[in-house]
Parts: structure tokens; C-alpha cells; sequence
């Protein structure tokens, strides 16, 4: 039986499910068809295929278009919308009672945690970690300005120097989502349709895919990706998330929704490093605001009267919400600065050790690879003046922040 309600516009229909008729079907946003069928099924409860509900959502997704001008429709993710509506809340019901706070927060990275093993397991991109870090900054500086500013124990000079610390690090932020560094085909050197793997491993290049020729002679470990049908250089790798091959890949980094490379991988420490510092100095400010008897390490354990007033109970609740998320993100900026300085990636390791090549040492935070290390002061002088392979600055453009 089929849904007449449901029927895909015929091509001669004045207006698609988009909208604008100006714009509909040169910028049309969704497959309306899809979603027809999709819609068909939900009705006639056939789940035999286990993805079709995440279908329904990608489709939805694409149905919620907006026009924008000559652009086209706007494509809205339906991820970034739990961040924004649950984080407030779940914060608020949190600062109700101090057992509420303990379930609340054991419960969240728990629930984050879930999300990201779903994501990764079927090798999907996601802005849902993207927009829970924004969102989540976005709401501290909200309450600190709301709730700590008027009690008059912050100064002009702290104000300021925390909001110069987000504005670098968002601007650090745009910097790193500009893109890792891709394998490129050099076409004036390299026919890629054409040519064979062996034939790409010896052409000539001055410069290619950002390494130089001099280079080249030294590493002879040019594969060949049949996914991109490109002959990657050392050090690269195929992301099966994005569906390309980075220079010098280290990780696929869900917190930023892009691969981490040669290209960014600089910026990208420096706005953990920038997020940190940020993070700490205003935990550090709302506790002395909230708790002035007590010293600081002592006022996340003990801070008598916290629960009193609800302003107060909703500023502790938040620095340990903002404490997870730092933990966190030390964690992983130790991990960097530990593999920059054994002249390793994160995907070099991971490789090792499934190999079972690599060995944990110190609780796992190093893994010897067996690669020769050339010094920690030739490692980190290496990473710091490495090229990029992008050519020089580009503009920025309202694609970056997703």
C-alpha cells in the first residue's frame, strides 16, 4: 500500500519541500524521495534494517534546510540541538541537592562517553561534541558574568583577562578547523587516474604533498590508498571518518570535528593549552567568590553553606562540571606533549599497539613504537618549524567553525 500523503512532489510542482521557489530545485537540501520511503516504513513499522531510524534522522537533517540568500538552503544538524536544550537543564536540576549534583555528573560523561562509542563505531561525523564544548563555554562565561560579576569579588583586570583567554582560543579554534593538511594529487607530476602505484612512487617532484624531495630520498614508504586512489607520503593516513588521507595524521579529534594533522596540529595544542589555562583561572576566581574561607583544592571537597542559595549552588555545580571537562582535556595534552616528544603520532601508537609491536610504559601514558627518536629538543624543534602543506594563510570562511 502506499501513502499518497507521502508521494515525492513531481518534477513539474511549484515549490519542493525547501521552500523557496526560486532556489528549489537548484539548491534543494534533502532527497525527498528518501524521506518519502523512510516515512513509509516508520508508518508500516518495518524494521528489519536496524539503521533506518538513524536514516529518518540524517534525512530530517537535510529536510530542516533554511534559504540563505543566493547559498541555498542551510543545512541544520539535528546534534547540535541536545547540548543547547539538556546541559542547562541537567546543570540546573544538579544544583538542587548535593546528591543530585554526584548523580548528574557521574551520569554525564557517562552519557557522552555512549555517544562517542556509537560515533565511532559506525565511523560517523558528528557536531554534537563540537557544539557541547561551545555550548558548554558559552554557558559557564554566561553565569560567571550573571552570577559572579555581581557579587563584586571579580575585578575589571580578571574580566578581562578571561575574556582574552576564550577570544584565543576561539580564534585558535577557527585556525585548527581550517583543515589538517590533505594528501593532494600533484597533477603537473602525478596523473593519479593513470598511473600505477609503483610508476607515482618514482615520478619527481620538487615539492609535493608537503614534503620535500630531499625528504622523499630518505623515506621510501609511499603506500597507496585505494579509497582516495593517492600515493601517500610517510606519516600520512586514510581517515574513515572524513573519507580522506592527512598529512602526518595523528587522531580524528570529535571534540573539533576534524582530523588533526601536519597542518593544525600546532594550533590545536595551543588551544588545549589556551582552553586550559582559561579554565583554571576561572575555577580558581568563581571558588574564591563562592568559598572565600576556604583554599582553593579545599573548596571542591568542603564548601560549607554552598547549598544555601541556589545562585551559589549552581556556580559550585558548574566548577565541577568545568573540572571534568579540564581533567579531561589534561589528559589529553599530556598525551600530546608525550608523543611530540618521542617524534610519534596518536595513529603511529594506536598502529603499534594493535600490531603488537608498541609497549605501554609509565600506566600507559608512553609507547615505545621501536621508531628511532632523533632527541627530545630535535623532536619538538621539528614540530614546531614544520611546513605547511597548504600554501599560505587562507581567509577565513563561516565553514571553519563547523
Amino acid at each position: 500500500m502506499k501513502w499518497e500523503r507521502f508521494k515525492p512532489p513531481e518534477p513539474d510542482d511549484p515549490i519542493c519541500c525547501c521552500g523557496d521557489i526560486d532556489q528549489q530545485r537548484e539548491h534543494c537540501c534533502c532527497d525527498c524521495e528518501e524521506l518519502d520511503d523512510a516515512c513509509e516504513r516508520l508508518l508500516q513499522r518495518d524494521s528489519k534494517n536496524v539503521d533506518f531510524l538513524s536514516r529518518v534522522f540524517t534525512i530530517l537533517s537535510d529536510r530542516l534546510g533554511l534559504p540563505c540568500c543566493s547559498l541555498g538552503p542551510v543545512r541544520v544538524e539535528l546534534s547540535v540541538l541536545p547540548p543547547m536544550l539538556l546541559l542547562p537543564v541537567l546543570l540546573q536540576v544538579a544544583a538542587l541537592h548535593c546528591m543530585l549534583g554526584v548523580v548528574v555528573l557521574t551520569a554525564l560523561p557517562g552519557l557522552v562517553l555512549w555517544y562517542y562509542y556509537i560515533t565511532h563505531r559506525k565511523k560517523r561525523r558528528t557536531l554534537f561534541f563540537l557544539s557541547l564544548a561551545l555550548f558548554s563555554l558559552a554557558y559557564m562565561y554566561y553565569l560567571f558574568l550573571t552570577e559572579i560579576l555581581p557579587r563584586g569579588d571579580v575585578g575589571f583586570q580578571q574580566v578581562v583577562t578571561v575574556t582574552t583567554g576564550m577570544i584565543l582560543m576561539l580564534i585558535s579554534l577557527v585556525r585548527t578547523k581550517q583543515g589538517p593538511g590533505y594528501v593532494r594529487a600533484d597533477y603537473g607530476h602525478n596523473n593519479i587516474t593513470s598511473g600505477s602505484p609503483t610508476k607515482l612512487r618514482h615520478q619527481d617532484s620538487p615539492h609535493c604533498n608537503g614534503v620535500s624531495q630531499s625528504e622523499r630520498a630518505v623515506e621510501k614508504k609511499w603506500k597507496w590508498c585505494p579509497l582516495c586512489r593517492l600515493v601517500r607520503p610517510p606519516r600520512a593516513g586514510h581517515c574513515r571518518i572524513c573519507g580522506v588521507c592527512v598529512l602526518r595524521m595523528d587522531h580524528h579529534c570529535v571534540w573539533i570535528n576534524c582530523c588533526v594533522g601536519q597542518d593544525n596540529h600546532r594550533h590545536f595544542l595551543l588551544t588545549l593549552l589556551l582552553f586550559l589555562l582559561t579554565s583554571l583561572y576561572g575555577i580558581n576566581m568563581v571558588l574564591r567568590s563562592v568559598c572565600p574561607r576556604q583554599s582553593v583544592f579545599t573548596a571542591l571537597l568542603y564548601c560549607p553553606g554552598v547549598y544555601n542559595q541556589y545562585s551559589t549552588a549552581l556556580c559550585f555545580t558548574c566548577v565541577w562540571y568545568s573540572c571534568i571537562i579540564t581533567g579531561g582535556l589534561l589528559h589529553l595534552l599530556i598525551l600530546q606533549i608525550i608523543n611530540i616528544s618521542c617524534n610519534v603520532t596518536e595513529r603511529e601508537v594506536q598502529l603499534a599497539l594493535r600490531k603488537g609491536t608498541g609497549r605501554r610504559r609509565f600506566c600507559g601514558l608512553l609507547v615505545d613504537t621501536g621508531t628511532h627518536s632523533p632527541g627530545f629538543t630535535h623532536n619538538w624543534l621539528h614540530f614546531l618549524t614544520m611546513h605547511s602543506a597548504e600554501g599560505p594563510y587562507t581567509p577565513f570562511a563561516l565553514t571553519d567553525v563547523v
